[in-house]
């Protein structure tokens, strides 16, 4: 199982989530400060940073740099939610932002998601289409496919959930954290489309990304 690197100085927090993440199977090794998870990092195999922004020797933004240069998934687990901090940590790559204070099996789902686009193990074969979630590649015909973030997130949400039927909420949910205010459901409509011009053989007929009318999407 993943070991996550939990970067906060509330001793509570690291306390109570240490035990929590625990029972679900996870390595829990902790850092209270910029220096000791700069250390934790240079010493140990850390496959997930959970990080709060405020630390008594700086900000979190700077360990998430040096994170994301080392392939890691990162978290940002913060009561500084506004708008700016929110843009900050995306900008320096973090892959989600949960604030405080937040429901642990939400947090859990979240971290799973974030981790399954780490996996090793496996590599998606979409027919004539290669999708590698390690390093976030996809290509058709061996020739690389340029997708935005949400255009990515969506092929990677679908994928996680193939052969299921996805309502439109259900996606809306899933790529929220990114997107927020900027998606909706008539935006949600382009976003797919998009995606299956730049997977499909044919976008006006799909084979891939099934649509099932009145109901929502399902990846074959």
């Amino acid at each position: 199982m993943s070991t996550i690197l939990l970067v906060e100085d509330d001793e509570a927090i690291v306390d109570s989530l240490s035990i929590f993440l625990s029972k679900e199977g996870y390595t829990v090794l902790s850092a209270y400060s910029i220096k000791e998870a700069l250390s934790s990092l240079s010493l140990k195999k850390i496959d997930l940073l959970l990080l709060d922004v405020s630390l008594p020797d700086g900000n979190g933004f700077s360990i998430c740099k040096v994170a994301k240069e080392k392939g890691l998934a990162v978290m940002f687990l913060t009561a500084s939610g506004d708008e700016n901090s929110v843009v900050k940590g995306f900008d320096v790559g973090a892959d989600d932002y949960i604030s405080k204070p937040f429901r642990p099996r939400e947090l859990l789902a979240r971290i799973k998601n974030v981790m399954r686009r780490y996996d090793t193990s496996s590599t998606t074969y979409l027919g004539n289409v290669e999708v590698d979630t390690q390093k976030g590649l996809v290509k058709k015909n061996n020739t690389d496919v340029v997708l935005s973030a949400l255009e990515y997130r969506l092929l990677v949400v679908f994928i996680n959930n193939r052969g299921r039927l996805l309502s439109r909420n259900q996606l809306l949910e899933n790529i929220w954290d990114i997107a927020g205010d900027f998606v909706n459901d008539n935006t949600l409509t382009v976003y797919i489309k998009r995606l299956r011009e730049k997977i499909e053989d044919d976008p006006s007929n799909p084979t891939l990304i099934k649509t099932v009318r009145g109901i929502g999407y399902r990846l074959d």
